[in-house]
């Protein structure tokens, strides 16, 4: 699809941040809690009000509408919402059950109780919704923080795997150093307000 742009972002009391980053490449953003990583991934989802210019390709944020937008860069929260009873109302007919045994799911999975999930399931969960969709670019908040450490690699390689065959720009805001710096091609830390590169 192209890079990610990002120029003079300013969301509530941050900013500006200007990012611009490459077809396929990973940055991760660390910082101290209430440093606004979150609030960063909510802006460049369009999910909450900010200034500045946002462009993926040739498609800016401010000319289109916001369902399009958040279908081509999809953002997974630390906590993913669901809103039916079990979880095969979130998933499409097919095409799931790949990336679901990736995971460590057999098929009977689609008729758990969403209710009745661990926290790391619904993250592993959240991830496999997310990717269906095919997004163009991935904002990622804490992706891996309720995963052991074998799911967590999963999910890592999972993710290198997308962003490599959509050429997908990968935000990733993690609070494990290690963590950052086996992901990354960049690493970023957010400090009073604005973006810091590391290493």
């Amino acid at each position: 699809m192209g890079r990610f742009r990002v120029e003079k972002l300013r969301y509530r009391e941050y900013g500006p941040v200007e990012l611009d980053i490459g077809p396929g490449e990973c940055v991760t953003v660390t910082g101290p809690s209430g440093s606004g990583k979150t609030l960063l991934l909510r802006a460049l989802a369009d999910l909450d009000p900010h200034e500045g210019t946002v462009v993926l390709g040739d498609v800016a944020q401010s000319a289109t509408d916001a369902p399009t937008w958040r279908r081509l860069v999809g953002m997974l929260p630390a906590e993913s919402t669901w809103w039916h009873d079990t979880v095969r109302p979130h998933f499409p007919d097919d095409g799931a059950y790949e990336l679901l045994r990736y995971f460590g799911f057999d098929q009977d999975v689609m008729d758990w109780e969403i209710s009745r999930l661990s926290s790391g399931e619904r993250q592993r969960l959240g991830l496999v919704r997310l990717l269906l969709n095919r997004p163009r670019a991935l904002l990622l908040d804490e992706p891996t923080a309720s995963l052991d450490p074998d799911n967590a690699e999963v999910a890592e390689r999972v993710i290198a795997d997308h962003a490599r065959e959509f050429d997908a720009p990968v935000v990733w805001v993690s609070h494990d150093p290690a963590q950052a710096e086996r992901v990354a091609d960049r690493r970023y830390r957010l400090r009073d307000g604005n973006l810091e590169q590391e290493g």
